[in-house]
């Protein structure tokens, strides 16, 4: 059983590699970390030689779920690590590297990849090499077989970090490939912050999660709601948009989907909503950044034109518990790039209920064959320095 229905009915419902890549997610993460280990000394080595470069810069980089990765990390990683880090999409990568490796400085370049063989993330890495004169690449990924895995074998200037083989999703959707492949990433990068301690006080938060709010995801994606925005400020303006990705896959396209940061909703983006629309706020741990949170998300319950405005929190107080709201259960004081893991489960969860109340099969929401698992038809043409 997963995500408490039977096996069968999820077979019957083409829905049983979904709800499994979800439920798996906990696991996967202690996985991962165990698989680093060994690596340990490996990676702090490589990390540490390209760290030492005082004007290096970091582009954490992949193709659509994987390119919000590096989104929903870059903020975060810019705040800790004190360098210029930004996340730019493979996709963008391919069709204007002069522009986006204009700067001929040391770079790490973060390769996000489920498959490793998606032509944008072959191509970027290619071309970072190419123009740039002292690049280095850490590949994430969750093929053994993929081209981008292959390729940082035999470069010098090229780790490349392996998941575990449960996380290469057999299903449309990337779910515990995104979470494992970052879980990696702030592991590898702030090795000290992110140990496995702390991915075990997540993974058993989101376990609890798994069971105690389940039913109030499954409440709020039985609202008919047409229109469903999420919304998040700094890294979590990263999830936001993942988020809103994984509804907009598993349903189809059949629903109006979007994100935005809770300030930005506000100039012009925020005249979307009517009485269909479903509002989703993620807030802030941040003291801080979390009053804008709030003061948002008390305008969007005043105005009272929207058919529901959720929180998701690890913090009740008076402001969130004057409306409806999630509260992620065990996880008290988590910063806000240990909420995004909790946050993307309810995501994924809310899109995959949503998924089978429109009947639709979450593991291959578009059967016609228009988006693939794995894009084609991408045509990669040569880039002259």
């Amino acid at each position: 059983m997963y995500l408490n229905i039977s096996e069968q009915e999820l077979i019957d419902q083409n829905a049983f590699a979904t709800a499994k890549e979800i439920s798996q997610q906990p696991n996967s993460w202690r996985k991962t970390l165990q698989a680093l280990e060994p690596k340990k000394a490996l990676i702090h080595d490589f990390i540490s030689t390209f760290l030492s470069f005082d004007n290096g810069r970091v582009v954490l980089t992949g193709a659509g779920t994987s390119a919000f990765a590096g989104r929903a990390l870059a903020p975060y990683f810019t705040g800790h690590l004190k360098r210029r880090i930004d996340a730019v999409a493979t996709t963008d990568i391919v069709t204007d590297p002069a522009e986006y490796f204009a700067e001929n400085c040391p770079t790490l370049l973060v390769s996000f990849a489920r498959s490793g063989n998606s032509p944008e993330s072959v191509a970027a890495v290619e071309l970072a090499s190419q123009i740039l004169d002292n690049c280095y690449h850490l590949v994430i990924t969750c093929n053994e077989q993929g081209r981008l895995y292959q390729r940082a074998k035999d470069d010098a200037r090229s780790l490349a970090l392996l998941m575990p083989a449960e996380t290469n999703d057999v299903s449309f959707a990337m779910t515990s490939s995104l979470t494992s492949m970052m879980v990696a990433c702030l592991h590898a990068l702030l090795p000290e912050k992110f140990d496995m301690a702390r991915f075990e006080a997540l993974s058993t938060a989101c376990e609890s999660m798994l069971t105690a709010s389940i039913g109030v995801i499954r409440d709020i994606a039985a609202l008919n709601a047409q229109k469903v925005i999420y919304l998040g400020s700094g890294s979590l303006q990263g999830v936001a948009q993942e988020s809103a990705l994984k509804l907009l896959e598993l349903t189809a396209g059949k629903l109006l989907v979007s994100f935005d940061s809770p300030v930005g909703f506000r100039h012009g983006p925020k005249s979307v909503v009517d009485e269909t629309s479903l509002i989703v706020v993620f807030i802030s741990n941040d003291p801080y950044t979390r009053q804008y949170d709030l003061d948002l998300l008390k305008e969007l319950r005043a105005d009272n034109q929207a058919l529901r405005v959720v929180a998701l929190t690890t913090d009740v107080d008076s402001v969130v518990a004057e409306g409806d709201y999630v509260k992620i259960p065990d996880f008290p004081g988590a910063d806000d790039a240990t909420l995004a893991f909790p946050f993307l489960m309810f995501a994924q969860i809310y899109a995959f209920t949503r998924s089978l109340n429109l009947g639709i099969g979450p593991d291959n929401p578009c059967p016609s064959g228009e988006v693939n698992r794995v894009v084609q038809g991408v045509n990669i043409y040569p880039f002259i320095n």
